[in-house]
């Protein structure tokens, strides 16, 4: 009723007050649309919910958004009322004075040292690609900074010293956008510190007690300003929006010694009986029973006033805002007609960085497994070119050229494996590629068969009107994301045009699968048919069991589970119920195969990849004339997605649930300490937790470590080394809470949803790759609770700067969807493996995932017949030097990712895109750089002619087609640009005499 108190206090009191504390940011949301509605100044603080003495790393973003906050409060001259979470209250805050701001003007003229300097004292980090708030980048003429709290980063482009050009551009696409600034603020990303006191606060920072991976003012600063800080609350008349429960409040003082209990002897806003908050069901009927009272509609616009029915609006006060608020007191009436708006999620970066590192694995589509060693400029025929060096056995090497990058791709075998390195010159990875090729038109000749087969069968029609789906929907209780809504609407289309559907759902745990399913399951049961839900596993099995039953309970679908924990007779009864057609809807494991339905419409298989390639060819026999939906928790990769689109049809679920939240990342020091306050802390808040450790020898020793620990702990121990029954009883009374702790392998069951499970604790997290972590991470915090990932290492002093740089980027970038920011390469290439079966682990061993699926596309595009002819190479011996220059793009990583995108072009309009982008990104390209992408433009048009081979003596430019005819011709000089020219003028328009 806090809405309703702060209401009353606003109209009826004559005291201001300063500071309104209350729970947390919901609440907070909710009692400054009250403040609105009166037309006064508010700011609200986050909900700031650290522990004192935290690695705030992974609370970057609600830290900076209490400074923005702050600073609005200081910079205004009349001050707003501020509302407060309790906990963001608890700490001293930074004063006014650290709060400074500047402004960046077009045409001024800027010392770049002197800015540089302040940047790092102000709290920026410097890095080659801005990717979140509070980092800059500068390279040559140009500086990328992302100021905290602005909606986009900013480009500021300069001409020598002088200010030329500020623009915002897009963390996606790295590209500008919109019309010129005029200027810039910036304010500092942490605080506004000069030299001496940014040194003062890094020497306490440095012999802090707290520990973090990286000490610096990002991770500790915070907790050691002392002096710079301030009690909020003093001097301040401050209420409480409502009782908090004083143990509470205790728990808090307790966990922060800064600030004294006394703090929060607070009075709270009086209550009025008379003023009540209201649940809007009908607007119209509302209106019309308090017809006498003073009536306030507040509605986005005049069309949202009019969605609802209102056309007649004498006598009632519009307020055109996007807030809700509804209160009825004795006289008067607000009602809300808004929505609440659902928060924009920060999307994941477009722009895939593979990080093709020294000593990473590589796989060249002629040569097979090397290693990659490091870009080489070379002197070739006068010219200067970038190689990329790969190792092979018996230190033979080869020099790629880095415009034909795309014939290597990064070595992703899955299960961590050690690829065994191929020899040059002795044609043997050829053999292996012509045995794996053979293998792999087998299997692409049995989806295209299958595929075709299908494709003629009548198919069962399954529809649903509009408003039944729209009814269906508002039961679930929450609002569809896009994706989901998009989904279905692709699935009922399919299913009710008469053709057959073999459709593929992918999409993370906890995205809304399930909801999808029985979408498709509700549709059937409409349209007078049965379904079939076919999973791997009892426990998922119980699982969705559990779904039907909260979404079908009170729409008379009758529905049952087949697994191997129902009794015999319930079984018989089942079967029998299935074929007389008195059971609509079945759930269970491979039980389900060959059971006779009275009328099947559609089978979902769930996890498909679990199931062995014969269980899936079964199914596929067994319900042949029915609709097909497999559901898939690992991503699709973008090569196999485009080859079976022309036989199967796919849907992505991308966009996480909107009150799903991120997971707070933390890495630490092993220290029995923290271990055992991390598992309490869950516990106490009802959940449970997952421990990693990657070794099955090690994990008796450590699980008698965490008794030792914690002697009342119910701790599970699961790995692969014991039995699939075992596992799975054990995993339903895991579930079913009867066990706080499970250690396990890495190998955390991906399809299973435990939403009581929100802490997991990685044991050597420096032992894992970005990815695993990533993967790992996203575990937890499934349900409405905020989740917690703790990546342990033995020793911060011995870890490398690699992996360190891995753990960091873990620890900052904790919002969701930040996947691809961190290697969401690896895990779309291991989601491809999984398509395919098990049965292919050898050959994928052998010749890498990527490599395998490009294989497997070329052999289902040539059996369905749109496989374009063999691809083939184009050798261009010029003696030009052309390059991406390190002067325009100073990192290797970044070059390399140009490079890699460069080479896979297959239009020349795609390269004049990049070039642009480059320019956008990295400023004026020097000469070797632009002479690049024109290479890029003469390796496709040649392509394009058929012509295998292009080099020049002097000004004679010599072209060999492939049917080894030739043509020379001459420029007008030995220059580089000459050269060029000439080249590009003839691929363009000349005629070829013979091809």
């Amino acid at each position: 009723m806090s809405q309703a108190a702060l209401y009353n206090y606003l109209k009826n009191s004559h005291e201001a007050i300063d500071v309104l504390v209350c729970e947390d940011s919901k609440e907070a949301d909710e009692l400054q649309n009250v403040v609105k509605f009166f037309n006064k100044d508010v700011v609200v603080f986050p909900d700031f919910r650290p522990s004192y003495g935290d690695d705030l790393r992974s609370y970057k973003e609600e830290l900076h958004e209490l400074l923005h906050a702050l600073r609005e409060y200081h910079s205004s001259k009349k001050k707003p009322l501020v509302i407060s979470p309790l906990k963001t209250l608890l700490f001293p805050l930074p004063k006014p004075e650290l709060m400074s701001e500047m402004t960046l003007e077009f045409g001024t003229e800027i010392d770049l040292a002197a800015f540089k300097e302040k940047m790092l004292f102000w709290g920026y980090t410097f890095v080659d690609m801005v990717q979140v708030a509070g980092e800059i980048s500068h390279r040559g003429d140009i500086i990328d900074i992302f100021v905290p709290s602005s909606k986009n980063p900013v480009r500021i482009s300069l001409f020598d010293t002088e200010i030329e050009q500020i623009k915002a551009f897009d963390l996606d696409t790295q590209r500008t956008l919109g019309e010129e600034l005029e200027s810039v603020k910036i304010t500092s990303a942490f605080f506004a510190l000069d030299e001496a006191s940014y040194n003062e606060l890094n020497k306490r920072i440095e012999a802090s007690a707290f520990d973090a991976l990286s000490r610096d003012i990002a991770s500790l600063g915070f907790w050691h300003l002392d002096a710079m800080a301030e009690n909020f609350l003093d001097g301040k008349k401050a209420l409480l929006s409502r009782s908090l429960d004083n143990a509470l409040v205790d728990a808090y003082a307790i966990n922060n010694p800064q600030i004294s209990r006394e703090a929060f002897e607070l009075d709270i806003l009086p209550e009025n009986e008379s003023v009540k908050e209201l649940v809007v069901a009908n607007v119209e009927q509302l209106i019309k029973v308090h017809k006498e009272k003073k009536i306030t509609l507040i509605a986005a616009n005049k069309a949202t006033v009019k969605q609802a029915g209102i056309y007649d609006t004498t006598n009632i006060n519009v307020v055109e805002a996007p807030y809700i608020l509804n209160i009825i007191t004795d006289d008067e009436l607000v009602i809300s007609l808004n929505k609440p708006s659902k928060k924009r999620r920060r999307r994941k970066s477009s722009i895939l960085l593979d990080d093709l590192k020294t000593g990473d694995y590589v796989v060249h589509e002629d040569y097979g497994v090397g290693i990659f060693e490091k870009i080489e400029q070379t002197e070739i025929l006068g010219g200067v070119k970038d190689f990329i060096v790969i190792k092979y056995v018996g230190d033979d090497k080869i020099l790629l050229p880095v415009e034909n990058l795309d014939y290597i791709d990064r070595y992703i075998a899955g299960g961590g494996s050690v690829p065994v390195l191929d020899r040059l010159g002795k044609g043997s990875f050829g053999k292996l590629k012509a045995k794996v090729r053979k293998r792999l038109l087998e299997i692409a000749g049995q989806i295209v068969n299958t595929a075709a087969a299908r494709a003629l069968i009548k198919a069962p029609k399954i529809s649903l009107s509009k408003k039944e789906v729209q009814e269906f929907q508002a039961l679930s209780g929450f609002d569809y994301t896009d994706d989901q809504t998009l989904s279905v609407n692709e699935i009922l289309t399919q299913m009710s045009s008469g053709h057959i559907m073999d459709r593929l759902l992918s999409g993370d745990v906890g995205f809304g699968k399930t909801e999808i399913a029985l979408n498709t399951i509700y549709a059937a049961y409409k349209s007078g048919y049965q379904s079939a839900f076919i999973v791997p596993t009892t426990l998922l099995s119980a699982q969705h069991f559990r779904s039907l039953d909260e979404r079908f309970s009170e729409l008379g679908i009758r529905y049952a589970k087949l697994d191997r924990f129902v009794t015999a007779k319930e079984k018989n009864a089942i079967i029998k119920g299935l074929a007389s057609g008195e059971i609509d809807c079945v759930v269970g494991t491979h039980t389900l195969f060959g059971l006779e339905f009275k009328k099947l419409g559609v089978v979902i298989i769930d996890e498909e990849h679990k199931f062995g390639v014969k269980q899936k060819e079964k199914i596929k026999e067994l319900y042949h004339n029915v609709h097909l939906l497999s559901m898939s928790a690992t991503p699709i990769p973008r090569s196999l997605n485009q080859a079976l689109s022309s036989i199967k049809t796919m849907s992505q679920l991308l966009t996480p649930p909107s009150e799903r939240q991120g997971v707070r990342t933390f890495v630490k020091e092993y220290d029995e300490k923290l271990i055992k306050e991390v598992i309490l802390r869950e516990l106490r808040r009802g959940g449970q937790v997952f421990y990693v450790h990657n070794s099955i020898d090690h994990m008796p020793i450590k699980m008698g470590e965490l008794k030792a620990l914690l002697p009342d702990l119910r701790i599970l121990m699961l790995h692969s080394k014991i039995s699939a029954v075992e596992t799975e009883k054990e995993l339903l009374r895991f579930e079913a809470g009867e066990y706080d702790v499970m250690i396990a392998t890495s190998i955390i069951e991906s399809g299973i949803h435990m939403p009581r499970v929100n802490t997991i604790i990685v044991d050597g997290a420096d032992r894992f790759g970005i990815a695993d972590l990533h993967q790992l991470r996203g575990r937890v915090g499934r349900g409405h609770v905020e989740g917690f990932a703790y990546f342990i290492v033995q020793n911060r002093e011995t870890l490398t700067d690699e992996a360190k740089k891995r753990l960091l980027a873990l620890e900052s970038n904790s919002f969701l969807g930040s996947g691809s920011v961190l290697a969401h390469h690896d895990l779309e290439i291991r989601g491809g493996g999984n398509l395919v079966g098990d049965a292919q682990s050898g050959h994928i061993k052998n010749i890498g995932y990527s490599l395998y699926l490009k294989m497997l596309e070329d052999a289902i595009k040539e059996l369905s017949n749109t496989k374009e002819s063999e691809r083939i190479k184009v050798d261009i011996k010029l003696t030009i030097s052309a390059y991406i220059s390190d002067e325009v793009v100073h990192e290797d990583r970044l070059r390399l990712d140009v490079y890699r995108r460069l080479s896979q072009c297959e239009e020349v309009v795609e390269i004049y895109e990049i070039e642009e982008e480059l320019i956008d990104r990295f400023g004026e390209l020097d000469m070797p750089t632009k002479q690049f992408v024109e290479l890029m433009v003469i390796k496709l048009l040649a392509l394009d002619k058929k012509i295998k081979s292009i080099g020049n003596y002097g000004q004679n430019i010599t072209f060999t087609y492939f049917n080894d005819s030739k043509e020379t011709i001459k420029s007008d000089s030995k220059d580089d640009d000459d050269i060029i020219k000439a080249t590009l003028y003839y691929l363009r328009n000349a005629k070829p005499k013979a091809v």
